[in-house]
């Protein structure tokens, strides 16, 4: 941890750095100018690229203090997962946040952030702690996997970013081709070669040999460095296509990309598509993982319910849709179909990914680890016993959240945050998904973790939760207020006649949609609540043979001394 809180000032030193020379370059004062040096400030707190430079800054200073005061490892591996967040801001400053397509190129470049920092930083850090660890071949087995799906990452956001940046593959001669060639040619060669290094090199270490492993873990780090500089040269190029010179419009610079077409029933729902490159990977992984494991389990004689499986894929369907159809494609436009979205991320999705059952499809078809280290298994066990998992999935604590949440987000500027920034819409999508499912799983979740109230309870706290959100709706409609007013109509469309007409059709639409996650919420607690009662009785019955039904003959003698009482001081 003192070498990582090190790393942690190298970064803030290298943000600084970089927040100071791309003021240079913008501005054309020189490094030796007061003027620089005066007016820094104002670029990094009042222009947005100077703000994304001074966060990635801050993110390090932030790594490095809390690098210096943790000393256990559940609070090491959140810290870990910090450390990725902050690479976010570099992602919005990259070569890929062009005008057009500005949400897939951030979202590949974070995908590519994401890969390359943790195949070239894990290898770092096992070189640095190869001397400290007692199992070495172990380690190095284990992040030969890792690396495996960090090259799978990369590979996949730079096909992505290539497609948006060079269009047709004549292109590909231009020196900027030339570059991103190199640059494929070199991680797919490191990864080939790197692989079957790696196993050969663990089995050296079984033998007790480690210079192998040294001399093949500099040279792969060298290498990767390369690479990396290569990408950096593609940030300081123009796209052979010149791109990012393309006019566009005041909607199309807003929305990164072009104004649809307006939206017909039922033909649009359906067949208007733009993906989106966050949640469509996150959802194809996701769905890819619960298969194989499902396979996994009853390769070895264990069964899985079919109803799991088809809810863990009709959520990330539903979600899929929400994000890559056509309430993805006409939220930011339509406040109506904004609230499609919401509805279907925050209440239909939580509830069929919580009646799948992840968490006990994670624990069982993952194999614990017997070494002292933490797997996938060992940290969702670690975090399911977290006391701040205890509180947040607590059944008041997630139906207030779910309501506050609404209240907050569209009743102060975060709704319109959501619409203006890509980070903002990413939140709101990720906050919304998560205390959604929170609330689910304390209701109808077959997971282990929350303290679940009984099914009385949980149908009544289901009716207040839904009936707030209806009330919601229904203030909503005879509002006159429009909620981010400048927003849509800086990008209102022709075809749409009136905001408050459709902001009144959002509502209507906000108050149907709840119905329907509603019945399937209370079609899964009168299953659960019934096959409860029919696993309580049949334990019961198990039970009064085991012992001759002593609880019944008990209670019938309780029943005769009462009446042999009551006959003794009432003779008539």
């Amino acid at each position: 941890m003192g070498t990582a809180s090190a790393a942690g000032w190298a970064w803030a030193v290298a943000g600084f750095t970089c927040l100071v020379l791309t003021y240079a370059d913008l501005s054309g004062y020189r490094l030796d100018q007061p003027e620089l040096w005066t007016s820094l400030d104002y670029f990094a707190f009042e222009f947005e690229l100077g703000r994304y430079y001074a966060l990635n800054a801050f993110a390090g200073v932030a790594i490095a203090l809390g690098a210096s005061v943790v000393r256990t490892t559940s609070s090491a591996g959140i810290l870990a997962v910090l450390g990725l967040l902050g690479l976010w801001p570099i992602a919005l400053t990259g070569h890929a946040a062009g005008a057009l397509d500005h949400d897939i190129a951030v979202n590949s470049q974070a995908f590519h952030l994401v890969g390359t920092s943790v195949w070239l930083g894990g290898l770092v850090a096992l070189l640095y702690a190869a001397p400290f660890l007692g199992n070495l071949s172990t380690a190095v087995r284990r992040y030969s996997a890792l690396a495996f799906w960090c090259f799978a990452l990369v590979a996949f956001s730079s096909l992505l970013n290539s497609v948006i940046r060079v269009e047709a593959w004549s292109l590909l001669v231009s020196p900027y081709g030339a570059v991103l060639l190199a640059k494929v040619a070199i991680l797919a060669t490191l990864m080939l070669a790197g692989g079957a290094q790696r196993k050969q090199v663990a089995a050296k270490l079984d033998a007790g040999d480690t210079k192998a492993f040294r001399w093949l873990g500099i040279s792969e780090a060298a290498i990767m460095a390369v690479a990396m500089g290569l990408g950096v040269a593609l940030g300081r190029m123009a796209p052979p296509t010149g791109y990012d010179l393309q006019p566009v419009n005041t909607v199309e610079s807003l929305v990164y990309f072009s104004m649809p077409k307006p939206l017909d029933w039922p033909g649009g729902w359906i067949t208007t598509w733009r993906p989106d490159a966050l949640w469509l990977p996150i959802a194809a992984v996701a769905v890819t993982w619960y298969l194989m494991a499902v396979v996994r389990l009853r390769r070895r004689g264990d069964q899985w319910s079919h109803g799991r499986t088809a809810a863990w894929l009709l959520g990330w369907a539903l979600l899929t849709w929400a994000t890559s159809g056509a309430p993805g494609v006409y939220g930011k436009i339509m406040f109506s179909m904004h609230m499609v979205q919401h509805m279907t991320v925050a209440t239909a999705v939580p509830v069929f990914l919580a009646l799948a059952g992840p968490v006990t499809l994670i624990l069982r078809s993952t194999s614990a680890r017997k070494d002292g280290s933490r797997g996938v298994r060992e940290w969702v066990l670690t975090a399911l016993h977290s006391p701040y998992m205890q509180i947040l999935s607590h059944p008041l604590v997630s139906a207030a959240l779910f309501i506050v949440s609404l209240i907050a987000f569209y009743y102060s500027g975060v709704f319109e945050w959501s619409l203006r920034s890509h980070s903002g819409h990413v939140f709101m999508v990720a906050h919304f998904l998560l205390v959604g499912y929170l609330f689910a799983n304390c209701v109808v979740g077959v997971d282990p973790g929350p303290t679940r109230p009984a099914y009385p309870m949980r149908v009544l706290l289901t009716m207040v939760v839904f009936a707030y959100h209806s009330l919601f709706s229904v203030s909503l409609m005879s509002a006159d207020n429009i909620l981010a007013t400048s927003w849509f109509k800086l990008v209102q469309a022709p075809w749409v006649e009136s905001l408050a007409d459709d902001q009144r059709l959002g509502a209507s639409i906000g108050w149907a949609l709840g119905e329907y996650p509603l019945a399937i919420i209370f079609g899964a607690l009168i299953w659960q609540w019934f096959r409860h009662d029919r696993a309580e009785q049949r334990r019961l019955d198990r039970k009064a043979d085991r012992d001759g039904d002593s609880e019944r003959a008990a209670y019938n003698e309780y029943l005769k001394a009462l009446q042999s009482h009551h006959d003794a001081r009432d003779p008539d």
